[in-house]
């Protein structure tokens, strides 16, 4: 494991697109697994997600141990650690679908239901939207302006403003991207995302934080 990228699998994530992609943006191993000791000897960690928040969490604190070694290895190691859509998500500290719950608090802030401010505006935000960066983020090199794909009916409201790394519009601002450290996370799905996000896999790839 000691070059492997982990993607972690919790029942709950495209694995199998992501996992291509990763490999098409370059990763030489990419070990898709739930294994708490294989997660403690990865270089690069990405936690992906579909579904709802509840479901998401509960599925990954259903696995003895991974949430410990997840934190062991990301915010004690240092490991760079992406997560994707509702893996982004999970990074808050809370999520409001089906009733609060919480996530891994790694980021303040929580997730929230994208708020209908227009009748024109459909929920769920689906399909390609623009990214616009923040300059004053950490790893601000690696979310570049371009267009990717989203598919989301609820949004990361951070604390921090300095931890936003990107927005996009959707009859509002809403979190593109957030960062900290050695943390990414991405609303939109790189795997569906053509160049720009094997572009993003590939940055992450050679991310040293």
């Amino acid at each position: 494991m000691a070059d492997a990228v982990a993607l972690i699998d919790y029942g709950a994530g495209n694995l199998h697109s992501v996992h291509n992609a990763l490999k098409a943006a370059g990763a030489e191993r990419v070990a898709v697994t739930a294994d708490p000791n294989a997660v403690r000897g990865a270089q690069r960690i990405v936690l992906p997600g579909v579904g709802s928040f509840k479901a998401c969490a509960e599925g990954l604190g259903a696995i003895s141990g991974l949430v410990e070694a997840l934190e062991e290895r990301v915010l004690q190691g240092g490991v760079p650690f992406l997560g994707i859509c509702v893996g982004m998500q999970l990074m808050a500290e809370r999520g409001l679908e089906h009733g609060i719950t919480p996530g891994l608090g790694w980021i303040e802030g929580q997730v929230e239901p994208i708020e209908r401010t227009d009748p024109a505006i459909k929920i769920p935000h689906m399909g390609w939207n623009d990214v616009s960066p923040l300059p004053h983020h950490d790893g601000a090199e690696l979310v570049v302006p371009g267009e990717a794909y989203f598919l989301h009916s609820y949004h990361f409201v951070p604390d921090n403003g300095r931890e936003i790394a990107a927005m996009t519009d959707h009859g509002g601002g809403l979190v593109a991207a957030v960062a900290r450290d050695n943390l990414l996370g991405v609303q939109f799905h790189p795997e569906k995302s053509q160049a720009y996000g094997l572009a993003l896999l590939a940055r992450f790839l050679d991310w040293r934080p």
